[in-house]
């Protein structure tokens, strides 16, 4: 009776942390994510989809300000937040490379290093690691990559400060970039220790209800 009652509860539990706003916050960003790739592809706007872009970046210190600040943070969030921003991260490349609005290689470098932290953190999960949060090198390096991306769009539209945005974009660009590298590389102990930790918890769990 007691796991009949449990399971709603902690379902509720779930979808009142899903419903705070540094969330609803985050599920905008995911929302606006086709928008972009329309205004950069459809109506080929690379102003628009620069400053739309970087109002998403914006609202990823936003909404984990709030959360911060008005103590709502939540473990639906510390999932969420990261797992929009990769995505976010990925179309937006891919959109980017296909409308030659960013380097090749800057973008290349990118996107390998999200589709294999999305792998990692995909692989650990099935193999019962417990979850590991985003470091402070990690949210630094996402943080400077977020408005990298729309100055180099920036830079590849009429506007007329074009230029200057390009070399701006270089100017964050690069040192994010090794920050974000810097960081994937700190996550390697913390994905063994994860990793450890959950097949301990797992091992106590079993032998919790063998007895």
């Amino acid at each position: 009776m007691s796991g009949a009652v449990s399971a709603p509860t902690e379902r509720q539990g779930w979808v009142a942390q899903l419903f705070t706003l540094p969330n609803l916050i985050t599920l905008v960003r995911l929302a606006c994510i086709p928008w972009f790739v329309w205004l950069l592809l459809g109506a080929e706007n690379r102003i628009g989809a620069a400053l739309l872009l970087a109002a998403l970046g914006a609202t990823d210190w936003v909404d984990g300000w709030i959360a911060r600040r008005f103590d709502q943070v939540s473990e639906v969030g510390k999932i969420l937040d990261p797992t929009a921003d990769r995505l976010m991260f990925l179309v937006a490349i891919v959109a980017m490379i296909i409308d030659d609005s960013v380097p090749l290689w800057f973008a290349i470098v990118v996107l390998a290093r999200e589709i294999v932290i999305s792998i990692a953190t995909v692989v650990l999960g099935l193999l019962g690691a417990r979850r590991i949060d985003v470091t402070w090198w990690g949210k630094t390096g996402t943080f400077g990559l977020m408005f990298t991306f729309p100055l180099f769009v920036l830079g590849a539209s009429d506007a007329g400060v074009a230029d200057a945005a390009t070399v701006v974009a270089w100017a964050i660009g690069l040192p994010s970039l090794a920050i974000s590298y810097y960081a994937a590389a700190g996550y390697v102990p913390l994905a063994r220790a994860a990793l450890a930790d959950g097949r301990g918890a797992s091992a106590a769990g079993s032998a919790g209800s063998g007895e």
